[in-house]
């Protein structure tokens, strides 16, 4: 192999490099901004690692140009002519991979979405059926120490039974000074409220909601609605799952955060 033939390889490597980090920071820039979860750990790490090997070739297509200190030397002008045409083409390819790269992310996203969307409700149905007694128990809702002790108890072992869900939160529907409210328990007991002196109150167990999230649990206690509730963003993943029977309802809420995608291997 000549000289000319290193140089021309070694450009080859370093425009092809360029071009390789460029879609990259394309890529990371669209990932970070959108919150997109796209791949499962390994090949996220593996993707934001690849950094470093574009930069190695760039590096040394840098390197090998400057031993050899050699330039390109100007082609004829039909042959320029010629080139126009075909790196004009060439280019309108490249700028296409743009639009490529958002399909592919977002369609990724969407398909890491609906996968764990089908993967909590079944893994909620799975761990109601299983705990049928427990869940039955959540149905008698009073607000009382003894109900919020064994409640929390409940929600640990619900919580523990798969690991999809390590956030299981318990919604009822309840009243302050006549106005309606929404109360949520969670698996953190209070250990204070078994002395006897300490009262619990409902302010400090209000469940904070959002206008969609207060439209939804209105349909769901008022209007008997018996939808499931699902949402995903920016890798928080949330399911909210009522529970009726005999005229009662609860909604037991399942949630998860996730740092990668649930695509590749």
């Amino acid at each position: 192999m000549n000289a000319k033939q290193i140089v021309k390889l070694s450009n080859i490597i370093g425009i092809t490099s360029i071009l390789l980090l460029v879609y990259w920071v394309f890529t990371f820039i669209v990932i970070e901004v959108f919150g997109l979860k796209v791949f499962r750990e390994n090949m996220t790490e593996s993707f934001y690692l690849s950094i470093l090997g574009i930069l190695a070739l760039m590096a040394g297509s840098l390197i090998v140009n400057l031993m050899f200190n050699l330039t390109r030397i100007a082609e004829r002008k039909n042959e320029d002519e010629v080139n126009t045409k075909s790196n004009r083409r060439k280019f309108a390819v490249l700028l296409l991979i743009f639009p490529l790269i958002l399909i592919i992310l977002f369609g990724g996203d969407y398909l890491t979405s609906a996968k764990k969307e089908k993967m909590l409700i079944s893994s909620a149905k799975s761990i109601i059926e299983s705990n049928k007694a427990n869940s039955d128990k959540l149905l008698n809702y009073t607000f009382s120490k003894s109900y919020i002790k064994e409640t929390t108890g409940i929600l640990r072992v619900l919580s523990s039974t798969d690991k999809n869900f390590p956030s299981v939160t318990l919604i009822v529907k309840d009243s302050i000074k006549d106005s309606p409210v929404f109360l949520g328990f969670n698996a953190y007991y209070n250990e204070s409220l078994d002395s006897d002196t300490i009262q619990p109150q409902k302010v400090n167990y209000i469940y904070q909601t959002n206008k969609e999230e207060r439209a939804y649990l209105i349909e769901v206690f008022n209007k008997n609605s018996d939808e499931l509730r699902y949402s995903s963003s920016n890798g928080n993943y949330e399911l909210f799952y009522p529970y009726k029977k005999n005229g009662k309802t609860i909604i037991i809420y399942f949630s998860e955060q996730q740092r990668y995608g649930k695509l590749g291997s």
